[in-house]
């Protein structure tokens, strides 16, 4: 706690700025949201999918995205085919999974989804602004939300007893599904324990946003905070910058304030 409010003092030594924060609490938990629903699809449909379907060179990539309200995860051939589509209830329990390994052609919406994929996929291997660590993954993740078309690009790690904040990406396109910008959401990887060996089982975590433009809490740590929250169990999570301090806690409730008005 100490250390907490030492950087909150420092901090808050900054002016704030002038977006609401009200406002941004619910931009960003929507998108968060969205994110996370869209990844766990994705963490259990792969396993669902790689169970039933046993011609594993055949498989070129997959997607996830809600149709009409139901998760789906869509996996496609190299020959750009569908090959599996796994359907989840609310509860996103691969027991309860709907399984359909039939192949056929994307749908139209489908057709979006897998546009902007393959082209944020393009950009990755040609950009030297992504980075990839060791024992650690990219994850793509095409978000079509207002008729916006985003591709949120996460890390993901193969090791036990950690949390992966930072090293995200944001690709954004224009009109005719081509990159129009690809931004870093964190200066860097930031890696968090579990289970620490001075202190146990954490129970909340915290770091720092340095980029101007994402000085708030960021929708890819919302999406990290629930896929992990049953691994974790954290009460709280806080995020802090210059303008702002960021605190969810694991209701997936989202406070944003300004830190001129903590000062006060």
């Amino acid at each position: 706690m100490k250390q907490i409010l030492t950087v909150l003092a420092v901090l808050f030594t900054f002016p704030a700025a002038g977006q609401n924060p009200e406002k941004l609490s619910r931009e960003i938990s929507e998108e968060g949201i969205a994110l996370y629903q869209s990844e766990m699809t994705s963490w259990n449909g792969t396993d669902v999918f790689i169970e039933h379907y046993k011609n594993r060179e055949n498989i070129g990539g997959y997607f996830s995205y809600l149709d009409e309200g139901i998760p789906k995860c869509i996996f496609f051939s190299k020959n750009q085919k569908v090959i599996g589509t796994i359907s989840f209830p609310a509860n996103y329990n691969p027991k309860d999974a709907q399984i359909d390994l039939s192949e056929r052609d994307f749908t139209p919406h489908e057709t979006e989804y897998f546009t902007i994929r393959q082209n944020a996929l393009k950009r990755m291997q040609n950009d030297s602004i992504f980075k990839v660590y060791k024992d650690t993954n990219l994850n793509i993740i095409p978000l079509i939300r207002n008729k916006i078309k985003k591709v949120y690009v996460l890390t993901a790690t193969s090791s036990g007893n950690t949390v992966i904040f930072g090293n995200d990406y944001l690709i954004t396109f224009d009109n005719k599904d081509q990159v129009k910008n690809v931004e870093k959401l964190h200066n860097s990887m930031i890696v968090q324990k579990i289970n620490d060996e001075k202190i146990g089982h954490t129970i909340s975590g915290m770091h720092s946003h340095v980029i101007e433009n994402w000085q708030t809490i960021t929708p890819t740590d919302i999406c990290t905070l629930m896929l992990y929250q049953k691994f974790t169990g954290w009460e709280n999570y806080t995020t802090i910058s210059k303008k702002f301090v960021s605190i969810w806690n694991s209701d997936n409730n989202l406070v944003i304030m300004k830190t001129e008005d903590l000062k006060e």
